[in-house]
């Protein structure tokens, strides 16, 4: 049989070390073509195409005849059992590279799915596990006048009245439902939270009043004109008084005018002389507000109701700095707006997910933030 091999060789023109073919010519056929190069979005074979090239080289039948190209091992094999094992090697690694070619690697042809077994937080992605709703109330009598207010019991204006009732209508646009309310013992805040209340249809909603909400006390300016003390006292002072950290207004003794009217009202019969300030600076509002949002409004929140907090400016910035940990600087520049619901998306630890959300327009936001940053300065 391998005489016959070598014989069939010779009478053709080839080596037994060069191309395997046989011919009635005596020109051996003209090569293939070249495959052409792989597309652009095709990954990566195993070789590259000129190696692939090479080793696709025709592979001819051994048998008389024309030359014939064999895309499987099984009819190359079956033309001569004497150059089984040569043509079954070039042949599996030609169709093993042509079809490497032809179709790409698997991992790359689909793209990377996220198992729904681990979700979105598999990835990184934190999900919001709770809402939380704060509203500062309308504008006051004294807001209206530009008089430091603090625990004086002032009632709304009208356009205090008609704040709230923006922001409950707002609420009510966005569908928000709720399961329990918090506010303070002032009825300006109370007020709000029932227009609020009235304008979404859930007056029958629990509501828990607490001291502990209540306006920072500010001492000896309560009932003083804010835009006249900054004139006396300069914007600085003024400023430093009203929105810093650490440092309290001077305090009310028992000659101020609401000094019977505040300190001796028979909602704080309760408290003790620890308990009731005669001033209070922002540190020390976050320190009789955090106990009672730990304590009362967390667990609550945790166990999934949805809750409403209607207060105060310098309580709710507390809050506020508690949440976001927020510097002391910073939060003397922050200006809650009166009567616009602000919305925090929290996660399962209680950290917000991003900034706090304003329902209302931009330009009715930017303005009564405005309004109120410029409580404190004095008159031109």
């Amino acid at each position: 049989m391998l005489k016959h091999f070598k014989d069939t060789v010779a009478n053709s023109g080839g080596t037994a070390a060069g191309r395997v073919w046989t011919c009635r010519s005596a020109h051996p056929p003209p090569p293939l073509p070249l495959p052409p190069p792989p597309p652009a979005h095709t990954a990566r074979p195993l070789i590259g195409w000129k190696t692939a090239r090479r080793r696709t080289q025709v592979v001819r039948s051994v048998k008389f005849g024309a030359p014939t190209l064999h895309t499987d091992i099984g009819s190359a094999i079956r033309t001569s059992a004497i150059p089984r094992l040569l043509i079954s090697v070039r042949l599996w690694t030609c169709c093993r590279n042509r079809t490497n070619l032809r179709k790409p690697h698997l991992k790359d042809r689909h793209p990377r799915r996220i198992s729904r077994k681990h979700g979105a937080e598999g990835i990184g992605v934190r999900m919001a596990a709770y809402k939380l709703v704060l509203i500062r109330h309308g504008e006051s009598c004294w807001n209206q006048e530009n008089r430091f207010c603090g625990w004086f019991d002032a009632d709304l204006s009208d356009t205090g009245e008609h704040e709230a009732k923006r922001g409950g209508q707002a609420l009510k646009d966005a569908g928000y439902e709720f399961d329990i309310c918090y506010t303070s013992v002032l009825k300006r805040a109370i007020r709000t939270l029932w227009f609020v209340l009235d304008s979404i249809d859930q007056m029958w909603l629990p509501v828990n009043r607490t001291w502990r909400l209540n306006e920072r006390h500010y001492g000896g300016l309560t009932g003083l004109n804010k835009a006249e003390t900054a004139a006396i006292h300069g914007e600085a002072q003024v400023k430093i008084w009203r929105r810093s950290f650490d440092i309290p207004p001077p305090s009310m003794d028992e000659g101020h005018d609401f000094y019977q009217s505040i300190s001796k009202d028979r909602r704080y019969a309760d408290l003790t002389e620890d308990q009731l300030p005669s001033c209070e600076s922002l540190k020390d509002t976050i320190a009789r507000a955090l106990p009672f949002w730990n304590e009362e409004i967390v667990p609550q929140i945790k166990e999934g109701k949805r809750v409403l907090i209607a207060a105060h400016g310098n309580s709710l910035r507390g809050i506020v700095k508690h949440l976001e940990g927020m510097s002391e600087e910073a939060i003397m520049e922050l200006n809650l707006p009166t009567g616009i619901p602000i919305v925090y998306e929290l996660d399962k630890n209680l950290k917000p997910l991003g900034p706090m959300q304003f329902l209302g327009d931009e330009e009715t936001v930017k303005k009564a933030m405005e309004a109120v940053a410029a409580q404190g300065k004095a008159k031109k």
